[in-house]
C-alpha cells in the first residue's frame, strides 16, 4: 500500500451515469490483485477530506482503470476530472480474491458495475468459466463484450427484460446450478449489492461450494484505522468478531459473514 500521484490518461462516459477512469500510476498498478481497491481523493470537492474507494477494473504494469457510477456528491464531482490531470490515490488496498481451486469451475455473479473487479479476476484466471450479470435495464449491463473476448460464457438478466432474460440474476444462476452444480464443481465469486451477495452466498452454502463475496461498505480511512466499515464475521468454533472490510476484506467467504438478518435473531 502506498500513496501516489496518478496521471489521468482517459476519462470516458459510458452512458447511464457510468464512467471509465484510466490512471497512469505504475507503483500501484503493478501490484494490484483482483478484488483490491484504490482510495481516490476527488479534486475540488470542497468541504470533504475523505477519499472515495473504487474497485480496480483493469491493471497492468503501468496503468489501472476504475468503473464508477454517479451516485452521490463525490462521484458526480469526479466528472470534472480532466485528462492530463494529476490525482492522489492510495492503494492497492484490501485482501483481494483468493486463487481459484484448480479443480473447480469459476462462476462469477455481478450486479451492475460489480462486474469491474470480476473482470480483472477473469482476465487472470487460467480456466475459463461463466459470468452471470444482472441489472435493472440494458444501460446497467456493462463489459459483456470484454468477458466474451476473454473466452468466457456470459448470461445476462435485466429486471425490465430490455436485454437478456427478464428477471433476477439469481433465477438464471439457480437454473445453471440445478443443471451443472453436481458435475462442474462450481466455485462462486460475486460483487454487487448486499441483497445479491447474500443470495449468492446462500446458494454457495446450499451447493456445498466456496462463495467469495466482495462486500461494499461506507469507508472513512480505507486502511483499517477508523473502524467505520466493520462487519460481523463467524470464526471457527462459533464465536463472532468484528472485522474491517477495508483491511481484512473486502473479500470474505460466504460462511464467514453474519448478515443483519442473522444478527437480529
Amino acid at each position: 500500500m502506498r500513496s501516489e500521484r496518478a496521471t489521468v490518461l482517459e476519462h470516458r462516459d459510458f452512458g447511464g451515469g457510468y464512467n471509465l477512469l484510466v490512471l497512469d500510476v505504475p507503483p500501484i498498478a503493478v501490484n494490484v490483485i483482483p478484488g483490491q481497491f484504490i482510495h481516490l481523493l476527488v479534486p475540488r470537492l470542497e468541504g470533504s477530506v475523505l477519499r472515495r474507494p473504487f474497485s480496480v477494473f483493469k491493471a497492468d504494469a503501468e496503468t489501472l482503470s476504475v468503473l464508477y457510477k454517479w451516485v452521490g456528491r463525490g462521484t458526480r464531482a469526479m466528472g470534472g476530472i480532466a485528462v492530463g490531470e494529476s490525482v492522489s490515490i492510495v492503494g492497492p488496498l484490501g485482501n483481494g480474491f483468493p486463487r481459484a481451486d484448480a479443480a473447480s469451475f469459476p462462476v462469477l455473479v455481478a450486479g451492475g458495475y460489480g462486474v469491474a473487479p470480476l473482470y480483472l479476476l477473469a482476465s487472470r484466471m487460467s480456466a475459463k468459466g461463466i459470468l452471470f450479470v444482472g441489472g435493472r435495464s440494458a444501460i446497467d449491463i456493462l463489459c459483456v463484450d470484454a468477458f466474451l473476448e476473454l473466452g468466457w460464457e456470459v448470461q445476462v438478466t435485466t429486471e425490465d427484460g430490455s436485454i437478456g432474460t427478464q428477471g433476477l440474476v439469481t433465477s438464471v444462476l439457480d437454473a445453471w446450478l440445478a443443471a451443472n452444480g453436481e458435475s462442474r464443481s462450481p466455485e462462486l465469486f460475486a460483487c454487487g449489492p448486499d441483497g445479491l451477495l447474500k443470495a449468492v452466498g446462500d446458494r454457495a452454502i446450499a451447493q456445498g461450494c466456496k462463495g467469495w463475496l466482495s462486500l461494499d461498505k461506507h469507508m472513512g480511512c480505507g486502511v483499517g484505522a477508523c473502524l467505520a466499515c466493520v462487519q460481523k464475521i463467524h470464526l471457527d468454533g462459533g464465536s463472532v468478531v468484528w472485522k474491517r472490510v477495508c483491511k481484512d476484506g473486502p473479500i470474505f467467504e460466504a460462511r464467514e459473514i453474519v448478515w443483519k438478518s442473522e444478527a437480529s435473531k
